[in-house]
């Protein structure tokens, strides 16, 4: 059985980004970049001003100067005759620079009187300018390959005029619950039957990775029902089962992923909570078996499956980031295997403070609700006192990323 570092190693080593594929500017938001990108031209394509106000020969300028306002540059315009020495031209940001001036006057340094402009200051070659290329060189890699596409990304993709990005594909996931005991949301719920909350719970979670959840619905604990799901989940990038693996008498998940020509890589992790998650393989195609619980669904989920989808989504940081928190209060806990409890965390005064936001119990769901992160408590570790400190996963909001 191994632990909770092999079990993610062993998992994150065997999956690899999906294939490529071009989709439009809006499409790829959010999603990671699968080539490089280079710049078709210079950027800025041409000299242009940086401010509102006179474009100007700053031989022409000392101290103070009275220049003839010869014309007037906006935005979008272009002047295609070259200014005549002793002349200023009104011009608005982004304008190009007309041949023969070398600086811009703001507004605020000049004052315009009868078609003629007096300067205020001295002026020197290059003020307000932004010089072609000055930005970004023609060829130059404006985004590498593993780049996470944002709006800052995006805009300059569109610079340049781009349309379609080449990213990496979202990953398929189909979800399947097991159990005679499940019915769906909105069903009659009869004595001896629970919602399955788990495949709604965990198709979020894929949603929410960046990922596209296929919803297999339930599958009965006989084989057939079993085969027939499961083989239909396996058309997907990656299959998601939840309950049936642990050792009960109608625990036939297992037995049935083996039929299926899947090969088993592991069927335990010294965790608490979720050691009966499960991990396979057909043909490098993942297969994740969580625990029917669903905390510890979620829990193993957030551990094990959500990095390894990042990963195949061409992410290069996967892992949630880890702060050192101070444990206000104690939390019982047996040595021997690494324990994740969920804990709600603040920052003051640039320290992390956590706390158990109710009970640890895996039966408690509102306790997951009201956590902020997951405490990682080491194998070794007994009994937390109050002072102690422990690394926590931040799980709320985005949590950002770190690299794996």
């Amino acid at each position: 059985m191994p632990t909770f570092e092999e079990a993610r190693k062993i998992i994150l080593d065997s999956v690899v980004p999906l294939g490529v594929e071009k989709v439009e500017m809006l499409d790829a938001v959010g999603r990671v970049l699968a080539e490089d990108i280079m710049a078709p031209w210079d950027m800025p394509l041409w000299d242009n001003t940086a401010m509102d106000g006179y474009a100007v020969h700053s031989k022409d300028c000392g101290e103070t100067a009275t220049l003839k306002l010869s014309g007037f540059l906006p935005a979008g315009g272009f002047m295609s005759h070259p200014m005549e020495a002793g002349t200023a031209v009104k011009i608005l940001t982004g304008a190009p620079i007309p041949a023969g001036a070398d600086a811009v006057v703001p507004f605020e340094q000049a004052e315009e009187r009868d078609e003629t402009v007096f300067l205020k200051e001295k002026v020197k070659p290059g003020d307000h300018i932004r010089f072609k290329g000055e930005d970004v060189k023609e060829g130059e890699t404006i985004l590498p390959a593993g780049a996470v596409l944002r709006p800052s990304e995006i805009s300059m993709l569109a610079s340049f005029g781009r349309l379609f990005i080449p990213v990496h594909r979202r990953v398929r996931v189909a979800i399947l619950s097991t159990g005679d005991e499940l019915v769906d949301p909105g069903e009659a719920l009869a004595p001896g039957k629970i919602i399955n909350s788990n495949s709604l719970a965990l198709a979020a979670a894929v949603r929410e990775t960046g990922c596209i959840p296929i919803m297999l619905g339930i599958a009965r604990d006989t084989k057939d029902s079993l085969r027939e799901k499961l083989a239909e989940g396996l058309t997907a990038d990656v299959l998601i089962t939840s309950a049936g693996v642990s050792a009960g008498d109608r625990d036939y998940v297992r037995d049935v992923l083996d039929e299926l020509m899947v090969k088993q890589v592991f069927w335990k992790v010294d965790i608490k909570p979720g050691r009966p998650t499960a991990f396979a393989r057909r043909d490098g195609k993942p297969v994740f078996s969580l625990p029917g619980n669903p905390v510890s669904s979620l829990i193993t989920f957030e551990e094990f499956v959500r990095p390894a989808l990042l990963k195949m989504m061409g992410f290069r940081k996967v892992l949630r980031p880890l702060v050192t928190a101070t444990l206000r209060e104690g939390i019982k806990k047996k040595p021997g295997r690494v324990n994740f409890l969920r804990v709600a965390v603040e920052e003051k005064d640039g320290k992390y403070i956590a706390w158990s936001p109710g009970k640890q119990d895996t039966g408690y769901l509102r306790t997951l609700l009201l956590a902020d992160g997951i405490a990682v408590i080491p194998a070794e570790k007994g009994d937390l006192t109050a002072g102690e400190q422990v690394e926590v996963q931040i799980i709320a909001g985005d949590g950002g990323l770190m690299e794996a």
